[in-house]
């Protein structure tokens, strides 16, 4: 599959005929079900590169589930902001990928549409949610996508498929035209085959939007005409948190700070907050969002109405149509923002999101990054988690990046037999620098 850096040189009719090829490609594997639907080749878009869209991404006149029933034939009245920027520079969006229902879930089979399956082994998962830009991209399907990310749901799928994913700093891309999960968390970003896309697809989608109050107003990056994979950088290590990882990724991850070393990068033990606090901060957080921008789909104002002979009958029925984990998430976000229990639940989770911050910031004091792996093994294999609980415990090292809003990139370090990815967590604003270090190691491996 062409590279997005390669797509952007070819004339109209060799993009033409990469669409078609695309399409045939795309039928071929069907068996993965990264894609909801097979994109449709419009005269609007002719001579544009075709970029995958995740399904909870509003593009004007083009179906938008967010893979829920509940969305079933809603049609988006509006693109977002993301979208707008992508067709300004003769990109666009191409097809619609399969996600976790409203993105809530890590390995893509809370989809009404079903799983996805994982390029590298159909028995294993591809992640979540954003499990169908990964899959697409790491099956060649795809030449780069548009995912979102809350606690990891860019990183940790490009992890599982042995792709890039990076998750820019919160409000260096608007979320203008994103469907609402956790607001003070998410983030669109791109999934791609290689670092130099990511940086390519971020100086497109990112800067300032009048439509959305957390968009900052910055102009977009420039960071792929300063891409620069030979800066020794200052990266911290948290090796306290490593124990959490299985023999495997452990490894990987040793394998790749000698690497590192060898680069020229200097290595610096840090110590930060458990584990256990980032995640039980996270979910509380995330579920109390959940269940106030999910009120609206009810029926009346937005979603598919199912009929009832009262009112209450209606928003029953039609909230019924929520897949197991939406509803558990509204029923906990619900509860912890309930009298006599935000003081006690929700406050403090807000109280640790901010010491987390201000951890990340004292060690950014001596340190340029931060390196750690994307997740605590390769991919499960379908139905291998056994509860919620489990589920939840496999963003761990991802979640982080979400609660202080900091740029972090997801690459491969090993491809075979699973893949295995390892991010840089960078400060608040820097994505260069991230991108830089990930270039590096990218050229260094060359996998």
């Amino acid at each position: 599959m062409l590279t997005l850096k390669q797509a952007m040189s070819l004339n109209q009719q060799e993009i033409e005929n990469l669409k078609h090829d695309l399409r045939k490609k795309i039928e071929s594997y069907k068996e993965l079900n990264a894609y909801i639907q097979t994109p449709e080749i419009q005269d609007k878009d002719k001579g544009k590169i075709p970029i995958l869209i995740k399904d909870n991404i509003c593009v004007k006149d083009s179906l938008l589930t967010c893979a829920s029933k509940i969305l079933h034939g809603f049609i988006s009245p509006y693109s977002a902001s993301a979208i707008e920027k992508l067709e300004k520079s003769n990109l666009c969006p191409f097809g619609r990928a399969n996600m976790d229902e409203f993105g809530m879930g890590s390995t893509t089979e809370k989809s009404c549409y079903g799983k996805t399956k994982n390029p590298h082994n159909t028995n294993v998962v591809p992640g979540g949610s954003s499990g169908g830009s990964a899959a697409a991209i790491a099956a060649g399907i795809a030449i780069a996508s548009l995912g979102s990310d809350t606690g990891g749901s860019i990183r940790q799928p490009a992890s599982y498929c042995g792709v890039v994913g990076l998750k820019p700093s919160y409000g260096r891309v608007s979320r203008y035209g994103l469907v609402a999960y956790s607001s003070s968390l998410e983030q669109i970003g791109p999934i791609t085959q290689n670092v130099e896309d990511a940086s390519l697809l971020l100086d497109i989608i990112s800067g300032k939007c009048e439509k959305d109050s957390t968009c900052l107003q910055q102009d977009s990056t420039t960071t792929f005409s300063k891409l620069n994979p030979n800066k020794g950088f200052k990266i911290a290590i948290l090796e306290d948190f490593i124990p959490e990882a299985t023999k495997e990724v452990q490894s990987a991850y040793y394998e790749s700070l000698k690497t590192l070393e060898s680069m020229g990068h200097t290595l610096i033990p840090k110590q930060m907050l458990n584990l256990d606090y980032h995640i039980s901060s996270y979910y509380i957080i995330a579920m109390a969002e959940a269940s106030a921008n999910l009120a609206r789909f009810d029926g009346i104002r937005y979603g598919r109405r199912i009929a009832g002979d009262h009112l209450k009958d209606v928003y029953f029925n039609s909230r019924s149509q929520f897949g197991d984990e939406v509803k558990k998430r509204i029923l906990l976000g619900s509860f912890v923002l309930s009298s006599g229990y935000y003081d006690a639940y929700y406050l403090k989770a807000q109280k640790v999101r901010t010491l987390i911050k201000k951890q990340y910031e004292e060690i950014f004091q001596d340190c340029d990054m931060i390196f750690l792996p994307v997740a605590p093994s390769v991919a499960p294999t379908f139905n291998a988690t056994k509860s919620s609980l489990e589920m939840y415990l496999g963003d761990i090292y991802t979640i982080g990046a979400n609660l202080a809003g900091l740029p972090a990139i997801s690459i491969p370090v090993i491809k075979k037999p699973l893949p295995i990815g390892m991010q840089f967590i960078g400060k608040f604003l820097d994505e260069q620098n991230i991108l830089n270090a990930a270039f590096g190691l990218e050229r260094e491996l060359n996998l």
